[in-house]
């Protein structure tokens, strides 16, 4: 009988750094010799999550176009596609940043239904510093709506652990602060200080996966109705353009400058970013910029360090703003950095949307015994 695969789910709120941290968790687990597969999830297609994380040499299948709760049989059937070749030792699962209950609706079906092919990890949950300590604050200016901060609440409650990340960025006052509010709301629950960027922690967070136990049991309490509008409120938006230029650019500048230039745009209206993304490919290069929230630096996440006479671009955005408005603020953001840049440019495809009203395949009432 083949073995049976480890499945590690790592949830979120978006921009939380879930690609990141299953980019590095996926290396070390290539470097102890183990096959690792890996699924990301949106709402619609061309993710710049799959596009990052196979940039980097690995096995990617992606769940697109409704999260793995409302796509449950979608999400099996990408798992068992993955290494057809070679069967997954590891299977790392990133769901939709603006997701929860995925323990009633992904963990505890899996276990009903296919416990003979799956091995369940512990579900850990990244806490994102910026919004997070304004939301775990109850700050009245924390950057969203009660409705959506109630979704990354309820993320930190079916967590088995709570991770904070970038504790490269925090200073220790900072970091204590926030394990100090995770301590108070989630008192049971295991906090882990990690930072996907430099790796820092990462040792414990493995040491933590690997526990043998019955996890992913926190069936939450949930309210659809709030969910539902919570994640209606940030406004979805994937832009496909093609760059090109007469003498060879920085591509990571351009990338860089084009979420600078939309931050200040959402900023000057008093509009929220949960992350925007812009993604540069051409030949083999690839770079990445992103910004996490209205209050931090944007920052290229992944540079390429390659001149481009031409490249694909994507910008992907979740915004608490009406998405009609959003499309009009990257095509100025885009418009605005090529003129200054010399840049032409052409939008090929966007795709814009507030999120449907979660409807789960399965939802377990209580944990399989």
């Amino acid at each position: 009988m083949a073995h049976r695969i480890r499945y590690i789910m790592v949830g979120g709120f978006l921009g939380a750094g879930k690609t990141t941290t299953l980019g590095r968790l996926a290396q070390r687990y290539t470097d102890q010799g183990l096959n690792v597969g890996i699924v990301t999830n949106d709402q619609a297609t061309d993710l710049v999550d799959t596009n990052t994380l196979r940039s980097q040499g690995f096995d990617v299948g992606e769940v697109a176009g409704a999260c793995f709760c409302c796509n449950f049989n979608e999400l099996i059937s990408t798992m068992g596609n993955l290494s057809a070749d070679r069967r997954p030792d590891v299977i790392l699962a990133e769901p939709v940043g603006s997701c929860t209950d995925l323990v009633a609706t992904v963990i505890q079906p899996i276990k009903q239904l296919f416990d003979a092919e799956f091995d369940i990890a512990p579900y850990a949950v990244i806490l994102k510093p910026s919004h997070g300590t304004r939301i775990l604050k109850k700050e009245q200016q924390a950057g969203f709506s009660p409705k959506a901060a109630y979704i990354l609440e309820k993320q930190l409650e079916e967590a088995d652990a709570i991770l904070i990340n970038r504790i490269d960025e925090l200073s220790e006052e900072a970091l204590a602060e926030i394990a100090g509010l995770c301590r108070e709301n989630y008192p049971e629950t295991p906090v882990l200080r990690v930072s996907a960027k430099t790796g820092q922690g990462f040792e414990e967070l493995q040491e933590f996966l690997q526990q043998d136990g019955d996890f992913g049991r926190k069936i939450l309490d949930i309210d659809y109705d709030i969910y539902a509008d919570g994640e209606a409120e940030l406004g979805w938006l994937n832009s496909s353009l093609t760059i090109s230029t007469d003498s060879p650019k920085a591509l990571d500048q351009f990338l860089l400058a084009v979420v600078t230039r939309l931050q200040d745009l959402l900023r000057a209206e008093g509009y929220e970013p949960a992350h925007l993304k812009t993604i540069g490919l051409w030949e083999g290069f690839f770079g990445v910029a992103n910004l996490i929230s209205s209050d931090t630096q944007a920052e290229l996440s992944l540079p390429s360090h390659c001149e481009i006479e031409k490249a694909e671009v994507i910008v992907n955005a979740r915004v608490a703003c009406d998405p009609e408005l959003l499309e009009q603020f990257v095509t100025q953001a885009v418009t605005d950095i090529a003129a200054e840049q010399g840049i032409q440019f052409e939008f090929r495809q966007t795709q814009r949307f507030r999120p449907g009203r979660p409807v789960p395949t399965h939802r377990l009432e209580s944990p399989v015994q």
